[in-house]
């Protein structure tokens, strides 16, 4: 039964997937015609890796980074990509240089302090890619890119490749094989390339890979040191990064050289115990990366940085950049000439750019481009949703922090306009003291008495879809004060307030729906005061200390929240008291290589109802401004009829994700190339009239787009079949 679903689900992809099957048919890659490696070679390769994963335990080191970038093409929408660098008209060849100093501690902690940049780009801010996936890699894990991509030195992952001996060469009198890798099928997650291996000791003394992430196509050559204390690091990186989205082409060669100055090893392969008193706090292994205060941009200066010298091709682009420069002035009144065209560009630049904003003194203003496909979500409950997101930041030099995000969202199929503000302003950095402010419309909603008498009809007969319940708007604001008195234990109290009012054009339909079973007397409006404590704990939580910011990390253990709210009937004209209680715990656990299993368990009840009140649960509700994939997808149900959320007294719920790269379309993935990740959703929810709900569902992730199809079920029988659908390009 499963291989027949299987093959029906990965039939009806590739028949979606159509075009892609053609082009990625063309560019299949041929095997070598060269033997296959000797099994007990690669038992030895396998055998070894995890134990020189671990070897290293802290080192220190000088980096120094130049890259040269070449612009192939262009247009305006490259402005539309977040953090690229700044592109001046005209100019396609350009040169970047960067000296930094690298932390590492076992395990994974990366640590980069920028202290000198010099650029001929217009602004020292930007990239084309993240380097540091590149740069902090160590190629002996079952991962690597930051669990990006399979690493063919694993032993678990090896089934996905293919292992042919190349050569084999005497080097210093030591046996060393060059072993080509070849994926056995097309996915982002697999590389095509070659290592040097030791015959003796089995360390890889060179690799060469290929692969395709997200938009960008790259080339990495690393050199490892010959001996001492660097033969288990690389000290040499060239880079190859080719990027293509929407008519631009970028392509950036650079070169990284890595001089260290202390190296210590953990023989055992065991973490390090932390100095401070505190086992979680990672103080001494994280650093501000880049203090722009004290960052060297001076390209005299930075001279001295340079292992070596320029070249005269790498010499003439900042003696281009420096008449440029001298011409600025020129340039700017050409510009006034052309006001009509400078005032239509900046109309597009807001239509398709974001905006990041940094003033000294004010604080930063930070907003998507109002065209923006990433604000753009569909599914089947909600339809198709829109939002804009706009974030003003302001960090005092000690350490407190004022955050103002408004919102605005709109859902075209339910044509109803949400706005949302939050205001946070953190007092107390090391204890994440803070007050917070948030207050929008939230979902229409309807009283409860009135679904009382309506749930009275026979089930036959109860029917969301023949009854238009959404008869109260909703007005809330929240006022908090949040504490964090023990590493990993945050609680949050303050007041909830709502003002519901009926919505005039629905009162005589409301009215004529009451009458038919037992009239009662409704009012107009419902006001609502109640003060809320919120306790969340999050044991063996990690952190760090940015000045005198605390900045929790993450956690190895699950989080436990507990929420609790009194209704006070008449504090500030409120009508109504209720009792609300909610619990839940979420984890997301990664498991071996990049996969990751992800659940959420809680349940709600409100034990005291106290004249008309509202089920307005917290941890169980629709939100009405569309979040990204991850946020939304994992512990939620897509196929549940907004108006059940507010449906029952109580509710019992769980929830479970798993995310790997090959589930079901492994046997596609030659022509799927594009595919990054699979996940399989599962969700039950028990409350009255659903006992129990389920909702089953399966998902693909690209760097475009994600996608789910999801069906669900009442009391065991079929209830309906939908899909979602969200834009997760560049949405970090």
């Amino acid at each position: 039964m499963w291989d027949y679903i299987r093959r029906i689900v990965c039939l009806s992809l590739l028949l979606a997937l159509f075009p892609f099957c053609l082009s990625a048919e063309k560019n299949s890659r041929p095997i070598p015609d060269k033997p296959q490696v000797d099994s007990l070679i690669l038992q030895k390769i396998f055998q070894f890796s995890p134990f020189y994963a671990r070897i290293v335990d802290e080192y220190k080191a000088d980096l120094y980074l130049k890259g040269r970038i070449k612009v192939h093409k262009s247009n305006r929408l490259i402005r539309y990509v977040p953090s690229m660098f700044r592109l001046e008209k005209g100019i396609n060849d350009y040169i970047l240089e960067s000296f930094s100093e690298m932390h590492y501690v076992a395990p994974d902690v990366y640590n980069r302090k920028i202290k000198a940049i010099s650029t001929t780009f217009p602004r020292t801010k930007g990239q084309i890619v993240d380097l540091t996936d590149f740069l902090n890699m160590n190629i002996y894990s079952s991962s690597i890119m930051t669990d990006k991509l399979l690493s063919p030195l694993d032993q678990k992952s090896s089934r996905y490749y293919h292992y042919l001996l190349d050569t084999v060469a005497d080097v210093r009198g030591c046996r060393q094989y060059k072993i080509l890798i070849i994926p056995k099928f097309e996915g982002t997650q697999l590389v095509n390339g070659y290592i040097w291996v030791d015959g003796v000791d089995w360390t890889i003394r060179e690799t060469y890979m290929e692969g395709k992430y997200d938009v960008i196509t790259f080339k990495l050559h690393t050199l490892m040191g010959e001996e001492g204390d660097e033969m288990f690091l690389p000290v040499r990186l060239n880079l190859n990064v080719d990027f293509k989205f929407m008519g631009n082409h970028l392509e950036m060669d650079a070169g990284a050289w890595v001089g260290y100055k202390s190296v210590s090893f953990n023989i055992d392969g065991k973490r390090r115990k932390s100095t401070k008193k505190h086992s979680h706090d990672l103080t001494e292994f994280y650093r501000l990366t880049c203090d722009t205060t004290q960052l060297i941009t001076d390209k005299e200066k930075f001279r001295s940085f340079r292992p070596f010298p320029l070249t005269e091709e790498e010499d003439s682009l900042y003696q281009d950049w420096a008449i440029r420069k001298t011409n600025k002035t020129k340039q700017k009144a050409v510009k006034k000439e052309k006001k009509s065209a400078e005032f239509w560009g900046q109309v597009g630049d807001v239509l398709i750019s974001s905006y990041d904003v940094n003033i000294s003194g004010i604080g930063s203003v930070r907003c998507s481009p109002l065209i923006n496909p990433v604000m753009l979500s569909y599914s089947h409950s909600k339809g198709i949703s829109y939002k804009q997101k706009f974030k003003y930041n302001r960090l005092f030099s000690n350490g407190k922090l004022l955050k103002i995000t408004p919102q605005i969202g709109y859902n075209f199929t339910h044509k109803e306009l949400y706005l949302k503000g939050d205001v946070s302003f953190l007092y107390w950095p090391e204890k994440q003291g803070s007050f917070d402010v948030d207050a929008g419309n939230g979902n229409r909603i309807y009283s409860s008495v009135v679904l009382d008498k309506l749930k009275s009809i026979p089930d036959s007969t109860f029917k969301f879809a023949n009854m238009n319940l959404d008869y109260f708007k909703d007005i809330y604001l929240n006022v908090f004060h949040t504490l964090e008195p023990v590493n990993g234990l945050q609680i949050k109290a303050g007041v909830s307030v709502h003002w519901r009012y009926l919505m005039d054009n629905n009162r005589n339909e409301l009215m004529s729906i009451i009458d038919k079973y037992e009239r009662m007397q409704i009012r107009s409006e419902y006001n609502s005061f109640a003060p809320r404590i919120r306790i969340e704990w999050t044991p063996g939580m990690y952190y760090y200390m940015n000045g005198r910011r605390k900045m929790n990390v993450k956690s190895k253990m699950p989080t436990f929240i507990l929420d609790y709210e009194r209704g006070l009937k008449g504090v500030f004209g409120s009508t109504d008291a209720h009792e609300r209680w909610e619990f839940d715990v979420q984890q997301k656990i990664k498991l071996n290589q990049i996969r990751t299993l992800a659940y959420r368990v809680g349940g709600g009840l409100f034990t005291r109802m106290d004249n008309v009140y509202f089920v307005d649960f917290v941890n169980f509700r629709r939100s009405n401004i569309p979040e990204d994939w991850n946020d939304e997808i994992g512990g939620t149900f897509q196929l549940l009829d907004g108006r059940w959320y507010n449906s029952s007294s109580q509710y019992w719920r769980g929830n479970l994700t798993y995310e790997s790269p090959f589930i079901l379309l492994r046997p596609l993935n030659r022509w799927l190339g594009m595919i990054q990740h699979e996940r399989l959703y599962g969700g039950i929810l028990f409350m009255p009239h659903l006992n129990p709900y389920i909702e089953l569902g399966y998902g693909i992730g690209t760097h475009v787009f994600d996608a789910g199809v999801f069906i669900s079920g009442i009391s065991g029988k079929y209830d309906t079949f939908g899909f979602k659908f969200t834009f997760e390009l560049f949405n970090d």
